[in-house]
């Protein structure tokens, strides 16, 4: 059928001989029909095929999108069958039922749905990517009917190891346990929740065990979802397999423990390796595993595409170019703090320059950089690792986080004796960075003379471009979030109807809000003088500093989030 679509398309003049060559050489090495990959490249719009094909068959064309179907009549074709064909079925009357299908000429679909159901079958041409989103809609989604079919293989399976349901007491038979995790239904799930993570582009994993039910989660944008809900039976064999992956103690239930799984896995015919930092944690009901997604290529080391508005990234490159003194950023978890630090030591890495980091976990591995693992048990923390730093003649000492007196005390002599030193902080905005290091213990005319510069950020979602469109808000409500009279009444604002692209969220992938305070002459008096956050921080943005807010309002003008996201994450 594919180069006979090509054919007709070409007949209809929709699309040159050049263009189905190109399609044709995408489709030998990405694999898929010719329709969907017309579709995805640009070349035919889907309802052009459609009509194409309807002409062609003589057979009637339907939007399935516009449709709402009956789950009785869904229910006469199995989900296997409509996958395998790519067919769903619409309606009945009488001894007929019509199906949607993407190549009406398939005779071999039209005989095997003739067998099963004892109906006649009328064809309608409908486009692969509506029957997909209907398969998915109705039926759920291909990973809910791979889960599925585990679970009845889980069901069907005779071997006791797979089902007993393991006690949580101190008698844990460990043979039988790790069988229970190589059983293949296992293994193959375990597999999907780690690859279907990364098709949904999740940052985290959150596989959670209750009193009377099992759930995994995902974070998808900075938003939990809730994936799939094992039955209670897999709870044991799943954590212990992911704990063997992991390399921990699977007979140590009590305490917290913390691990790393690698893994290379296949997508879209190109090879990638994926790390998971695995953390698993003992609560009421059994062992909660949280594993982070650390994705090399999702790390953005460059600056300008984070999200700085102009004049705070010149500030912020101003001050990691300068040859000593201290960067902060400050944040709370999951604010993209890393992904700053890592694009500050990549902008500064050059063949000159001895880069050395402390980090609590080395999250990515980057070239030219001295990475150093802590290990709090065997006396490994960032006050030693600094200490030891210094008699490594360090042009840059990246520390991954201040939290004690020792390591800000050593760290601000560091930057007072000609390294330039980056750090976070746990805090809610920039000015208030200043008093959490005077409130540590270090000293005001050592605060204002070794730090130079302080950025504070926030992640918000980022609006899908495929489904945003216009929305109107009263002035009002504009001016109560920060805008001017006059900006209020000219902000366009934009919200995101929701559609595959983006999980029908409106949403798809963050972008970063930033405040940064530059310590100016001024500003380094008023910390002398031992001025309050308030004060700082008026003083800082009568000097022109973007606050976290005046930067999400940036955003939201700009057409890339919206007011909702930003009210979420900024105060006035």
């Amino acid at each position: 059928m594919a180069v006979k679509l090509g054919e007709m398309l070409i007949k209809a003049n929709l699309l040159t001989p050049k263009k189905l060559q190109e399609a044709l050489e995408y489709q030998k090495a990405n694999g898929g029909k010719l329709g969907f990959n017309l579709v995805k490249l640009g070349l035919v719009k889907e309802e052009e095929i459609t009509r194409v094909l309807s002409q062609q068959h003589g057979v009637p064309s339907i939007n399935l999108r516009t449709m709402d179907l009956d789950d009785g009549v869904v229910k006469l074709i199995p989900s296997e069958v409509a996958q395998k064909y790519l067919i769903l079925p619409v309606s009945r009357t009488g001894a007929t039922l019509t199906v949607a299908m993407v190549d009406p000429t398939n005779v071999f679909a039209m005989d095997d749905i003739k067998f099963m159901t004892g109906y006649n079958v009328e064809p309608v041409v409908a486009s692969e990517v509506a029957i997909k989103e209907a398969i998915d809609k109705y039926y759920g989604s291909i990973h809910a009917l791979e889960l599925k079919k585990v679970m009845d293989e889980m069901a069907e399976t005779d071997d006791p190891a797979a089902l007993e349901v393991l006690e949580d007491t101190e008698d844990v038979d460990l043979a039988k346990l790790e069988a229970s995790t190589e059983e293949a239904p296992v293994v193959r799930l375990v597999n999907l929740i780690l690859t279907d993570s990364i098709k949904r582009g999740a940052s985290d994993i959150h596989v959670e065990p209750y009193e009377k039910d099992f759930r995994v989660r995902f974070r998808i944008d900075g938003v939990l979802y809730e994936i799939m809900n094992p039955p209670m039976k897999l709870k044991d064999a799943i954590t212990s397999r992911l704990k063997i992956m992991a390399k921990l103690d699977i007979s140590e239930k009590r305490l917290p423990q913390d691990g790393r799984i690698k893994i290379k896995i296949k997508l879209q015919g190109k090879n990638k390796e994926m790390d998971y930092r695995v953390s698993v944690l003992p609560t009421l009901f059994g062992e909660k595993i949280v594993m982070r997604l650390l994705d090399k290529e999702n790390l953005m080391l460059d600056m300008t595409r984070l999200g700085f508005e102009q004049e705070s990234l010149s500030k912020f490159e101003k001050a990691i170019f300068k040859p000593y003194g201290m960067v902060l950023v400050t944040g709370p978890t999951g604010s993209g703090k890393t992904n700053t630090l890592y694009s500050s030591i990549s902008r500064v890495n050059t063949p000159e320059t001895n880069i050395i980091t402390a980090e609590d976990p080395v999250e990515f591995n980057l070239h030219g950089i001295n990475q150093v693992q802590m290990k709090e048990q065997i006396g490994l923390n960032f006050a030693a690792a600094l200490r030891s730093f210094l008699r490594q003649d360090p042009n840059i000492i990246l520390v991954g986080e201040i939290r004690d007196f020792e390591t800000a005390e050593i760290a601000v002599k560091a930057a007072l004796t000609g390294h330039l030193v980056l750090s976070t902080l746990h805090t809610n905005d920039a000015p208030s960075t200043i008093n959490r290091l005077m409130n540590m213990g270090i000293e005001p005319y050592l605060v204002a003379t070794s730090v130079h510069l302080i950025c504070a950020q926030r992640l918000v979602r980022r609006l899908c471009k495929e489904c945003k469109e216009e929305v109107q808000m009263p002035v009002q409500a504009l001016t109560d979030i920060g805008y001017t009279p006059d900006e209020a009444g000219r902000v366009k604002l934009f919200k995101g109807r929701g559609c595959p692209v983006c999980n029908n969220t409106g949403y798809k992938g963050r972008v970063g809000l930033y405040e940064v305070m530059e310590i100016t002459d001024e500003l380094r008096e008023m910390i002398l003088c031992g001025a309050s956050s308030l004060e700082l921080k008026n003083k800082a943005l009568e000097l022109g500093m973007i606050s976290l807010r005046k930067s999400g309002l940036r955003k939201i003008r700009d057409g890339l989030t919206t007011v909702e996201e930003v009210v979420r994450e900024t105060v006035l």
